[in-house]
């Protein structure tokens, strides 16, 4: 394997994966529901094989660590990382991702609408709950009014930012002139999507990345597709334009990661040592 060059803002190589995306994509291949934690030693190693920095790498296990993802382990003189509760919540909410279809095919014509309004002096939290929303598969759609063709219930997240009292939600259908092709236009940049999933098509070609093993390379591309599904509301086929690209790139990654995963298996055995976590 050919070295990879270290980036000088500590991600990735060639990618705009950064070193945080790469160690969920790693966690949630080999740790995740699997009852072990993990050498720190290890997880830099697997990074560095992706052109992580070890400066960058430990530093983003800090941070996961800070906010809740990680927790170490001490044997002897070395230090192993393991799920939290809150970490393994979070990467099967990433794992929900990246096994769903990106093509809604259940969709019964009614959409959510979620109405809230928070004073200009809980920006930090009006930050939080639309970074989350995009997660959850909402677009706005006027100030302060978001729409999803899913029932996506983020009573949790509105608990959780204590915004339950600001927010109104509701279920309906479009009405008499109200296109909705036209609301998913205006509430998604659907052709900033459409042409993430073309780049990654092109990235994503016949030998792409052969310079990298099957452990990087299954970690580079679970990496970079939670990065692109993450922007997309999985819509239903009938407000998608024409020859969805989003359709021909699942089909990609879905046969690389399988194709890489008994090797990137071996692989990881052999990098990460491992204990249980009790």
């Amino acid at each position: 394997m050919s070295a990879a060059v270290t980036p000088p803002d500590g991600g990735v190589a060639g990618s705009a994966v950064r070193p945080e995306t790469a160690a969920l994509a790693l966690f949630g291949d080999h740790v995740l529901d699997r009852g072990v934690a993990v050498s720190t030693v290890g997880v830099v190693a697997a990074l560095g094989r992706l052109g992580i920095g070890e400066h960058a790498a430990r530093t983003a296990l800090s941070r996961m660590g800070r906010r809740g993802l990680l927790r170490t382990l001490r044997r002897g003189r070395q230090a192993f990382l393991g799920l939290t509760e809150h970490g393994t919540e979070v990467l099967h909410d990433g794992q929900r991702k990246l096994e769903g279809e990106i093509v809604d095919q259940h969709w019964d014509g009614r959409w959510t609408l979620l109405s809230f309004s928070v004073p200009e002096s809980r920006r930090a939290d009006r930050h939080a709950l639309r970074t989350r929303l995009g997660w959850f598969g909402f677009g706005p759609l006027r100030s302060g009014l978001w729409v999803s063709t899913s029932a996506a219930d983020v009573s949790a997240t509105l608990a959780e930012l204590d915004l339950l009292d600001r927010a109104e939600v509701f279920r309906a259908e479009a009405f008499m002139w109200t296109d909705p092709a036209r609301i998913a236009a205006e509430a998604w940049d659907l052709p900033a999507i459409a042409a993430g999933y073309e780049d990654f098509l092109v990235r994503w070609a016949d030998g792409a990345f052969g310079h990298l093993d099957e452990l990087s390379r299954r970690i580079l591309l679970g990496a970079e597709w939670l990065l692109l599904i993450r922007r997309d509301p999985v819509l239903p086929s009938v407000l998608l334009p024409e020859g969805w690209p989003g359709t021909r790139a699942a089909e990609r990654f879905r046969t690389l990661r399988h194709g890489w995963e008994r090797q990137a298996g071996e692989l990881a055995a052999g990098v990460l040592e491992s204990i249980a976590d009790e």
